[in-house]
């Protein structure tokens, strides 16, 4: 037998459950009401459902506890992360109201019915959730014992009347015994409803125990046993019945009609009157004992008769046996760990150890300690341990209170019954342990835990994220917050907006806008863009990180052009809103736009975008800036590759080398999107083709640049082409005075019809040989041979001058 309990450290600080108005280690989190011991009036506040009645880790004395059950306020400060194994509520409806005016003497649990007897002898049926279907009085004394059949359909009471009453629940079906002294115990046979003997068996004061069953002429009455004190209490199980007396426990078979082996009271053990007796049956065989402070477990087995006789005969075996440092109320087999115990606890007051005093106030009794749930293991371990508080726990003794479990193994509770309170115990699920992980902010565990749990549990993994995340924000761990939403929201477009607005208000939203979905779920075009105008403002690589991941259609993207174009112009430097804005119009399908700032950031891609999206003719503004971008590059490249690639491809212009680039070569094989000063530059030999063929240039631009080249023939071309008399003069005198070209100055002067070009010429010809030469040989319809030979000055020597003049002759003579 062990001396008493040991403690692993979990043991629980009471907590103010007064009135109704309870304390939460559960799911629902309400404030605790203290109520002063010294309080005699019993006042209480109104009724509420579903409040927790106790307070575990420490929590009591936080929250308000009475003054005597304070803890010291150095106890260990591990205790406080102990997770509790049970949670508790109270049980409201029809019976609260009840027990504010009746106190409670006993219970009884079914399957679907409670029944409360009274000390008023009243008797109250309720549903488990404390739903009155029916009241009666039954005794005009306290109800000592209640019981239900295994059907609900019967509830026997035995009273301190000496009255026992078993009433049909559902029928008119009532029996009513006067056995003249008080009953303490009774017990209905386990099939009570379904035999027709109506079995039960009773006992009290008068010390037998008797059976009484129906018979032809009414109930007969078999005595089982008696001589050994009054009956305590009784357990009736398949076809054993163990009873408590003075002695100690007998069991007593029913098949065999004998008594088996009975079980000695510990020795020391105060009036059995004092400190109740609890029965309990854990199974067809094996019975479960509290009384006063020892706890037995006690095995029927079976062995063969001695003496060669036939047959077998049961005995009783204690498996296990110790004794606890309190005073026992009830007891109840507990499952969590299985084979563990767990035990209603009256912790008897102080009592003064002057007997000769005078003093009233120290002879005055001392109030009672709140009782206390504890899980112990079968060796006798406490396991863990909680401190209730009831309304006038501090009047109350160890027999006010009881301990009775369901009968729903699906659903397992307990029911813990005092005076003035019902409260229903349960053991904590998953969700509860996610709530108290929660509240200890211990987010990570409880969303695991919570993850872990099937859709409709009661637990929302949304919820539980929500909490994590706006406590990393708090703790200012925005990237792990962030990384967090994909995991937490899922598809809920709503939880993903709230957040992105929290991280823009705390000025984070770069962190989370990688994780922003673009689809399933699209997000509000508002949100999009208001990210967008954010990093456009504080964070130009995010902004330009965003543009290019982001599809298009889920936000307005001319909106976003037009505001990123206005910062561009006051800052026209910029590289990165440059590369932003050009992303936006490709992204929008306009890369001919994209290609100015391309060419600007000097982009190497410009060159394969030219030619993806045919962007010669829209290139043809910006030649002169590929072609030094191009250069750029090539030096750049020259200096980095071997020698061997520095003469790679050379283009001959006015007779000095260029090196050949991409650029020109991509714009040479498309001449009408090269401008006048690129063939200027590096194409002159093919520039006059160009002019003659393209009407894609400005003719004042291109002779400007070929004047400014000193390009003669081009510069001829371009005046004639303009048109207007000086220009024709001037191009005429450009022949003349610069090229030297009598057939040109003539072919010229055809083209152009004009008489006066014609006079022009011949005057300028008047004294230069070669000039009149050259007109005598192309002698036509435009020029008379006669008036150009009297225009020949006397003794000017003119070399040729005499074939010219038989050719005129003869060209005449045959046209004559």
């Amino acid at each position: 037998m062990n001396s008493g309990p040991t403690s692993n450290g979990n043991h629980h600080d009471p907590a103010a459950v007064e009135d109704g108005h309870l304390p939460g280690n559960g799911t629902d989190g309400i404030n605790t009401h203290k109520e002063d011991p010294s309080n005699e009036d019993g006042s209480a506040s109104s009724t509420v459902h579903n409040e927790q009645l106790a307070s575990v880790d420490g929590g009591a004395e936080k929250k308000g506890s009475h003054e005597e059950g304070a803890e010291e306020d150095g106890e260990d400060e591990d205790d406080e992360d102990e997770e509790p194994s049970l949670k508790y509520e109270r049980i409201g409806g029809d019976l609260a109201g009840i027990l504010e005016k009746e106190t409670a003497s006993t219970i009884a649990l079914g399957a679907k019915l409670m029944a409360i007897g009274t000390h008023a002898g009243v008797v109250h049926i309720s549903t488990l959730d404390g739903t009155i279907i029916k009241s009666y009085r039954a005794h005009t004394a306290s109800v000592n014992d209640i019981t239900l059949d295994s059907q609900d359909e019967f509830v026997a009471t035995a009273s301190m009347d000496g009255q026992v009453v078993i009433y049909g629940v559902a029928g008119t079906e009532t029996y009513s015994f006067d056995l003249k002294r008080p009953i303490k115990a009774i017990a209905l046979d386990p099939q009570f409803a379904k035999k027709g003997t109506r079995a039960f068996v009773c006992g009290g004061m008068a010390g037998t125990l008797v059976m009484h069953e129906k018979g032809w002429l009414g109930h007969k009455e078999s005595l089982i046993h008696s001589n050994e004190g009054p009956i305590w209490a009784i357990a009736w199980r398949s076809t054993l019945i163990a009873w408590a007396n003075d002695v100690g426990i007998r069991i007593y078979d029913t098949n065999t009609e004998g008594k088996l082996m009975s079980i000695a009271r510990p020795t020391g053990s105060p009036r059995a009157d004092l400190f109740k007796c609890t029965l309990r049956w854990q199974d067809d065989t094996t019975l479960l004992v509290a009384w006063a402070d020892h706890i037995m477990l006690a095995r029927i087995r079976t062995r063969s008769t001695r003496g060669g006789a036939p047959g077998v005969s049961l005995v009783v075996e204690i498996t296990a046996h110790f004794q606890v440092d309190c005073m026992l109320s009830g007891i109840v087999p507990h499952l969590n760990p299985l084979g563990s115990f767990l035990t209603l606890d009256y912790i008897p007051p102080d009592t003064f150890s002057n007997e000769e005093t005078q003093d009233r106030e120290e002879q005055r009794r001392k109030a009672a300690n709140m009782p206390e749930l504890r899980i112990i293991s079968r060796t006798g371990e406490e396991l863990s341990s909680d401190a209730l508080t009831v309304k006038d726990y501090h009047r109350n003794g160890c027999n006010d209170y009881w301990l009775e479990p369901s009968i729903d193994a699906a659903d397992p509770f307990y029911i813990v019954v005092s005076p003035k309170n019902l409260i229903r115990v349960k053991l904590r699920d998953a969700v509860d342990h996610v709530t108290w992980l929660v509240e200890r902010e211990r987010y990570e565990e409880a969303l695991t835990a919570v993850e872990q749990l099937d859709s409709g549990k009661g637990a929302n993994v949304a919820e539980v994220g929500r909490k994590y995340i706006e406590h990393l924000v708090e703790q200012g761990e925005f990237e792990k917050a962030a990384h967090l939403c994909t995991r937490v929201f899922g598809t809920n477009a709503k939880d993903w907006e709230d957040s992105i607005f929290i991280f823009r208000k705390r000025g984070h939203l770069e962190a989370i806008t990688p994780y922003v979905p673009t689809k399933e779920p699209q997000l509000s075009r508002i949100v999009y863009e208001m990210v967008i105008a954010h990093f456009l403002q504080h964070d130009l690589e995010s902004l330009l990180r965003t543009i290019r991941e982001w599809p298009v259609e889920i936000y307005d993207i001319a909106a976003v052009i037009v505001a990123v174009k206005a910062r561009v112009d006051r800052a026209p430097g910029s590289a990165i809103l440059m590369e932003c804005i050009a992303e936006l119009y490709m992204r929008n399908k306009q890369p001919g736009k994209a290609l100015e700032y391309y060419l600007r950031l000097r982009n190497p891609s410009v060159f394969d975008l030219i030619r993806e999206h045919n962007l010669l003719v829209v290139v043809r503004d910006q030649a002169l800036l590929l072609v030094e971008f191009d250069q750029e590059l090539e030096k750049s490249k020259q200096k980095q590759e071997a020698p061997k690639n520095k003469n790679s491809g050379i283009l001959k212009g006015k007779g000095k080398d260029k090196a050949a680039s991409q650029a020109i070569t991509l714009l040479v094989d498309h001449p009408h999107a090269i401008p006048v000063v690129l063939y200027a530059e590096y194409e002159s030999g093919r520039l006059i083709d160009f002019l003659r063929a393209s009407n894609y240039y400005s003719l004042e631009k291109a002779y400007k640049i070929c004047n400014t080249k000193d390009m003669v023939p081009e510069m001829v071309f371009l005046l004639g082409r303009m048109g207007g008399d000086e220009n024709n003069k001037e191009a005429l005198n450009l022949i003349i005075e610069r090229l030297g070209d009598v057939n040109r100055a003539i072919d010229f002067a055809r083209d152009q019809n004009d008489d006066d070009l014609w006079e022009r010429l011949l005057k300028y010809s008047e004294t230069r040989p070669a000039f009149i030469r050259g007109l005598l040989e192309n002698v036509g319809a435009e020029i008379n041979p006669i008036g150009l030979i009297r225009r020949i000055k006397n003794g000017l020597e003119i070399p040729g001058l005499k074939e010219a003049l038989i050719k005129i002759l003869s060209d005449f003579n045959l046209q004559a």
